[in-house]
């Protein structure tokens, strides 16, 4: 077959699978795989050469060496040199921003209140947008996406699958943690960029007190509504509700925050109302890595390649390799861009970091098996092993070399296929 027709022949399968895949009963029927790599990373051990990976009903069903293992005629058979656990973006906004950077496809940032915890991501991502089957295309198939950094609380995060078919069929955790930025985006300041719409806060210390208000207000409120008169108790307050969470630590906050006087504003207010957080961004991480690593508060880190500016003066394409070395939880991010087309690529940012110090095994993790840690969903993917979701990227080389070409992205044991990206 001529290179033309295997790509048409790609082309209509990678269609039929998402229009299959939208049916009812699609993951009881849809053809079970044997996956060939010539290395396989597990990210549970040492890499298998020469390996297989069996899929069926959505769910891995065998993974180790190929040789002595056999399997029904049904199996739809794939061949790549290298495979992987499919990739984890640990923190986007694609799906709430989208391709076109249009008003009508920009919805990760509300300027309209600085405080908005009440907001969800789910309420806005779109699965179709193209942006998402962009980041499919590169072997990523997990996204914890939602609102923007640039508001005190902009709202909340989710985690999807980048099927790209709906948000309810997608979806792993609609609520997966709330977004807080501390530091100069989110000042209201003239030229603080992407705060300046909002009144408040306007400075550091009036953000970490506006936000300490808001936690009282909220420790009291569901004081009240656990009151036994049900007459006193308050109305519902969707902000407040949202708060709660955050203080019973079944929501965590995200917590955005670059200079290093941010980072210990945040792990200060964690320590006084006692919070789970997750530190986002963290250029300045390699000037307090001690006090991380006191916290136990793993980090999303900032894009490998980010520019250097503001309040991200001080990053280093290093500072992944220097949190690994400090033994603080990490994962590598796409983050949120404000220029078409919206986002980073974690492939190339963890390639990047690769090549300053982290290493290829350590790269690999930051972006599958720590990603999903970070996320609480290890249980599901971020590695390979029978029982976990069939999700796998694909290449035909080294997933860290430029010229590497990711061959098909398999998302819940759907091959997605159609020519090397």
């Amino acid at each position: 077959m001529n290179h033309s027709a295997t790509s048409l022949s790609r082309a209509l399968l990678g269609a039929a699978a998402i229009l299959l895949a939208t049916l009812p009963g699609f993951a009881a029927t849809h053809p079970p795989l044997a996956i060939h790599g010539a290395v396989i990373h597990t990210l549970t051990g040492a890499p298998i050469p020469d390996g297989l990976v069996l899929v069926r009903d959505g769910k891995i069903a065998y993974v180790g060496a190929a040789a002595g293992q056999s399997y029904a005629a049904d199996y739809q058979v794939v061949r790549a040199q290298v495979v992987t656990p499919g990739l984890i973006d640990a923190r986007s906004t694609v799906g709430l921003s989208g391709l076109l950077n249009q008003p009508h496809d920009q919805d990760m940032l509300e300027r309209s209140s600085p405080v908005q915890p009440e907001l969800r991501a789910i309420d806005a991502y779109n699965a179709q947008d193209p942006l998402v089957a962009w980041l499919r295309d590169f072997g990523i198939t997990t996204i914890n996406t939602g609102h923007a950094p640039g508001a005190l609380v902009s709202g909340q995060t989710m985690i999807v699958k980048t099927f790209g078919r709906s948000v309810e069929t997608d979806v792993i955790n609609p609520a997966s943690m709330t977004a807080v930025s501390l530091g100069n985006s989110a000042l209201a300041r003239g030229d603080a960029g992407a705060g300046a719409g909002s009144k408040s806060p306007g400075t550091r210390a009036k953000a970490i007190a506006m936000l300490r208000a808001e936690l009282i207000k909220a420790q009291e409120y569901a004081t009240k509504r656990e009151g036994k008169d049900e007459a006193k108790r308050p109305a519902r307050d969707l902000k407040l509700e949202s708060l709660v969470r955050a203080l019973d630590g079944s929501q965590r906050l995200l917590i955005t925050a670059h200079l290093q006087q941010d980072i210990l504003g945040a792990l200060r207010l964690a320590r006084e109302f006692e919070l789970k957080i997750v530190l986002d961004g963290c250029a300045d991480a390699h000037l307090i890595l001690a006090e991380i690593k006191a916290s136990g508060f793993p980090v999303i880190l900032h894009p490998t390649m980010a520019r250097a500016g503001g309040d991200t003066e001080n990053l280093a394409m290093d500072t992944g390799a220097k949190l690994q070395a400090a033994g603080i939880p990490f994962a590598i991010q796409s983050g949120y861009e404000s220029y078409v087309p919206k986002t980073r690529v974690v492939l190339f940012e963890a390639a990047a970091a690769a090549g300053k110090g982290l290493g290829f095994a350590n790269a690999l993790a930051a972006v599958t098996i720590d990603a999903a840690t970070i996320l609480g969903i290890a249980d599901r993917t971020g590695s390979l092993a029978a029982g976990k979701d069939a999700d796998l990227a694909l290449f035909d080389g080294d997933p860290f070399e430029y010229t590497t070409h990711v061959t098909g992205t398999v998302i819940g044991g759907l091959l997605f296929a159609d020519g090397p990206h």
